[in-house]
């Protein structure tokens, strides 16, 4: 075991303080991660409102540098520049696992933290810390030529993004709708345009249109207006919903046309909508979660092409309190990320 330093809830419903913990010593097939920089993500937020399993040390999108290997991996080697995001290991047996799709784990995959590891039992803590140790095949080589501090947001967000615009045929001419403008919005705007989709964001707030339109966006809806929302009835063929809280999706169905797909990647405690806005036009209703060591890799490699990184407001590990009681009041632009250096 060694010891290292991270940010942790140690009591319910507690905020952030310091804390000393242990990682476990290196398998042959893990790599000992040294952290720089970890996103933070609106589901840390939650994590750490409803914390009951404690301590809890957040944090599952982050870039480092690897410090050591385990006597099996031959990918990596100390000094190399990586990436990790939500999925630190899973199963590897079933049919998800066995098509690369490893978020869809049947067994459940391993969350960067939360629960416990899926071999010896012992603690999952997260990336709000010096240190972390990650099985190799869940490990990302950090593209060259992007700033790192951006990236980090991409092995949650980004992927979570990049995974319904692959699977639903996003491309050169797609009509796409992205619902909210925040961590995972704008970069849902940044895929889709690179994609050589049509672009339209859907905002409750007229303040957001300069900003959509600066990101590529090339309309901007506003969602509260009936008769802007009547105005692109039929107008989509996919609309990604970012929205994290509970909303009535109904009005988003009714933009899309024949066939056209909505996909949720907020997670209510259910999903509710208007039957006959899908009956009429045929349309479909999906969720999303993340992505697998194969999506992962294409999106990386995609980002690396296209020069796609999240727009991020970076603060020193010590002002993680701050970082997440902003973005509880959705005062970031677009994501926050601790420099853990």
């Amino acid at each position: 075991m060694t010891t290292t330093t991270g940010y942790a809830v140690l009591t319910p419903g507690g905020r952030l303080e310091p804390w000393t913990f242990e990682r476990r010593d290196l398998r042959p097939d893990d790599v000992r991660i040294r952290i720089t920089f970890c996103g933070v993500c609106h589901s840390d937020l939650t994590a750490i409102t409803h914390a009951s399993d404690v301590p809890l040390v957040p944090g599952h999108e982050f870039v480092g540098e690897v410090a050591a290997v385990g006597s099996s991996v031959t990918t990596f080697q100390p000094g190399d520049a990586v990436a990790v995001g939500n999925i630190v290991d899973s199963c590897g047996e079933c049919v998800a696992c066995q098509d690369e799709e490893e978020s869809y784990c049947l067994e459940f995959p391993t969350l960067t933290y939360g629960g416990v590891d899926r071999r010896d039992g012992t603690p999952r803590h997260g990336a709000y810390s010096r240190e972390m140790v990650v099985r190799d095949r869940f490990v990302y080589a950090l593209p060259q030529g992007l700033d790192p501090a951006g990236v980090a947001p991409l092995m949650c967000a980004g992927i979570t993004v990049w995974q319904p615009l692959k699977r639903y045929g996003v491309g050169e001419g797609t009509r796409v709708g992205v619902v909210g403008l925040g961590g995972l919005g704008h970069l849902t705007v940044k895929f889709a345009k690179a994609l050589g989709a049509q672009v339209a964001v859907f905002t409750t707030s007229e303040s957001k249109r300069a900003d959509a339109l600066a990101l590529g966006a090339d309309e901007v809806v506003l969602s509260t207006s009936a008769d802007q929302m009547a105005a692109h009835a039929n107008a989509f063929d996919v609309v990604i919903d970012t929205a994290s809280g509970p909303h009535d999706i109904s009005p988003y169905v009714l933009t899309l046309d024949f066939d056209g797909t909505l996909c949720m990647l907020g997670i209510p405690p259910r999903y509710e909508v208007d039957s006959m806005a899908l009956l009429r036009g045929r349309r479909r209703i999906t969720a999303s979660g993340s992505g697998g060591v194969r999506d992962t890799r294409e999106m990386l490699a995609f980002a690396a092409e296209h020069g796609i990184t999240a727009d991020v407001e970076v603060l020193p590990a010590e002002r993680v309190q701050e970082a997440l009681d902003r973005l509880a009041k959705n005062d970031v632009r677009w994501r926050f990320v601790l420099d853990l250096r």
